[in-house]
């Protein structure tokens, strides 16, 4: 690799969040390479396989320092050129192995050319839910046209479905008004009615009318995160979940946390338009493909239910966020939505509905108020604690009698950003990790690979993903057991003096890191990594410890965690460091990805929409950032698992080792060590 100055371009590559400087000249993916970004290319950096295409993001990235434009890649040239022409380069699209650096760049890898693409786990839950869909399907046999009796075809409809279905009042959407003769008459007078009533006491709307007997209509519920977006396709009729699919949130590349985009729309004219357009569209890719794999037309799906934290739902709704990033924290819109689906540019049926969800204040959205609904803390006697944690983490804490929520910053640290070896999850990340305490000697288990590294095949079938990194999981258990293994202190201090134990305890300027795997990339855990880890859990914690402040409790008896992170982590080692409180961990559990259970409740039936934006209303939201205690909460929240806090439950289980300030002093190479504590 060339010497590296700090005068040379700056490029961050999206969604991985992977960052470096490179001198002017270097191809795209070469620095992709160096960096371990995955970017495919088959056909040995000669432009004729397509699989390196990348996409230059424009405009001024403040929290990265970045103003990145076109023209700081070098020109298209011949390669490209002869790409382009014979099997075609889409709009905006440039060859990686051809383009060369030129300037600062934010370079965004597109997922349909990676194959190793991030793992979106956030399917269906089988969940049964008794059905009252907003769409009835009605069919009727309407009276033929009298030359005695004068009625016009659609008003003799509108009988013919007052008669059979009561709905006495019916209003049409326009865009029926002039197919309503050529339907009766296809069907022979016989046709069935796609009738949308959500709400008891406003009129029903006749949506979609179509010829002869048509006994199924679907909908989608989706949940908008702001790493990733899952989609469920379900039959109104069964209940069914027909399909699912995700995908990545495009928005990471304008900004990997939510303030951040917030910031680009304050610094960039055009940010807000360019943040919903790059959400639309993804959308609509992802209703393309829950369509194809249901087998069914877009024009099928009458009904739809969105969720996600406010800065996503304002963003897909094309409102902009900027008065969420301070002070008050207004939102534009706090209670339910309803609209057309074509009016937020997701043409599916003309007559097609989408339904939003309630945010519960400024900083927790929808997608606490679906995750609420589907665990209902409101509904149970016990103290629960739903924790859906991303990069904003949203609280619920309560019961039937009073539920408090509140939000924490934790920043994209879980989710592999801003960590020296970190990446989302994908084929080739570390998800698991053991250290022996006696050796220091690791074991992991890579997503993709079956078996762990210290077993009988694993080079063999690790060969083809390799190992890239380490994803959420992989972090909160690698530091949850470098504690356990006594590798760091109490405060996060790696110590400096096991080196003369281990070689996996390396120098790295004035203080070490741990190496967890030595291979073509190193991956290592460094002190920085494990400080991001202590300020996200800490924050987290704090704002935990501030819903229990306010319930007037110490404990709870239950926690669910939510969302594909909280999925994928282990409750012990969440515990372990300190992330989430004391609890019997047989009563923590993953809920999944709870926010599109929600949203599929509301889909499936309209009174649980009616219950959402009743409980939203009764519950209180705190505003950490307003708590004089926040900040008390915070600084014993950066001890490992607590600073003042017991966890008598997780001590019945694992043994925790004994407390000591420090570790190995890292400013002298861990010569001098500061001495233990009782």
């Amino acid at each position: 690799m060339a010497d590296i100055s700090e005068r040379d371009p700056l490029v961050l590559f999206m969604p991985s969040g992977k960052r470096g400087r490179f001198p002017v000249g270097t191809q795209v993916l070469e620095a992709a390479r160096q960096l371990g970004v995955y970017v495919e290319s088959v056909c040995g950096g000669r432009a004729t396989c397509g699989r390196c295409q990348v996409s230059v993001q424009e405009g001024n990235f403040a929290k990265h320092g970045i103003t990145s434009s076109d023209d700081h890649l070098s020109p298209v040239g011949p390669k490209e050129e002869r790409y382009d022409r014979v099997r075609g380069l889409p709009a905006g699209r440039r060859l990686s192995c051809s383009a060369q650096i030129l300037g600062d760049l934010v370079i965004d890898v597109p997922q349909d050319t990676v194959i190793n693409a991030q793992v979106v786990r956030k399917a269906a839950d089988e969940r049964v839910f008794d059905r009252n869909p907003a769409i009835r399907m009605c069919y009727v046999e309407v009276e033929e046209p009298d030359m005695e009796k004068p009625l016009g075809d659609l008003d003799r409809l509108k009988v013919a479905i007052a008669t059979d279905w009561h709905f006495d009042e019916i209003e049409v959407d326009f865009h029926l008004i002039p197919e309503v003769q050529k339907i009766l008459r296809k069907g022979e007078w016989k046709v069935t009615a796609a009738i949308h009533h959500d709400r008891g006491g406003l009129p029903a709307r006749l949506v979609a009318l179509y010829p002869g007997l048509k006994n199924e209509a679907y909908g989608i519920a989706c949940d908008i995160g702001s790493t990733t977006i899952a989609m469920h396709l379900s039959s109104l009729l069964s209940g069914r979940t027909v399909a699912s699919s995700g995908a990545s949130n495009p928005q990471i590349r304008f900004g990997e946390d939510l303030m951040s985009r917030v910031s680009y729309v304050m610094m960039n004219p055009d940010g807000r338009e360019a943040m919903t357009l790059a959400v639309r569209e993804t959308l609509n890719g992802l209703i393309d493909k829950v369509c194809a794999e249901g087998g069914i037309s877009r024009a099928d799906i009458l009904d739809s239910v969105f969720v996600g934290n406010p800065i996503m739902h304002h963003l897909f709704l094309g409102i902009d966020p900027t008065e969420l990033g301070g002070a008050p924290f207004a939102l534009a819109v706090s209670g339910a939505v309803e609209v057309k689906s074509s009016e937020i540019g997701l043409p599916m049926n003309e007559g097609t509905r989408t339904y939003i969800l309630p945010c519960i204040a400024g900083h927790v959205g929808a997608d606490a108020a679906a995750a609420t609904l589907s665990e209902g803390p409101h509904r149970q006697d016990e103290m629960m604690l739903m924790v859906d944690i991303g990069t904003n983490a949203e609280i619920v804490l309560g019961n039937s009698t009073r539920v408090v929520a509140a939000s924490s910053p934790t920043g994209p640290a879980f989710e592999g950003a801003e960590i020296s070896s970190g990446q989302r999850a994908a084929p080739g990340a570390i998800e698991r990790v053991r250290i022996d305490p006696v050796t220091l000697e690791p074991r992991f288990r890579v997503i993709g690979v079956e078996p762990w590294s210290d077993e009988q095949g694993f080079a063999e079938a690790a060969s083809s993903v390799g190992v890239t990194g380490i994803c959420g999981s992989g972090i909160i258990e690698v530091i949850a057991e470098m504690y356990l293994a006594g590798i760091i202190s109490e405060d996060g201090v790696v110590d400096g003096s096991l080196a003369e134990r281990s070689t996996r305890i390396l120098p790295n300027g004035r203080t070490f890191s741990y190496l967890v795997h030595e291979g073509q990339q190193s991956i290592t855990v460094t002190q920085n990594d494990v400080r991001a880890i202590q300020l996200a859990k800490a924050a987290l914690y704090a704002g935990v410890k501030l819903l229990l402040d306010k319930q007037g409790v110490d404990h709870v008896d239950r926690i669910g965690l939510a969302g594909a992170f909280g999925t994928f982590i282990d409750p012990k080692y969440a515990m372990v460091l300190g992330l989430i409180p004391d609890c019997d961990l047989d009563k923590v559990k993953a809920v999944g990805n709870a926010a599109g259970t929600g949203a599929r409740m509301c889909l499936l039936n309209r009174d649980y929409r009616r219950e959402i934006e009743e409980t939203v209303t009764r519950i209180e939201k705190i505003e950490t950032a307003l708590e004089s205690k926040f900040q008390e909460h915070f600084v014993a929240a950066m001890a490992l698992p607590n600073k003042v806090d017991a966890f008598p439950h997780l001590a019945a289980v694992v043994t925790l080792p004994e407390k000591k300030a420090g570790g190995g002093d890292t400013g002298d190479g861990g010569r001098r060590r500061r001495r233990s504590r009782d």
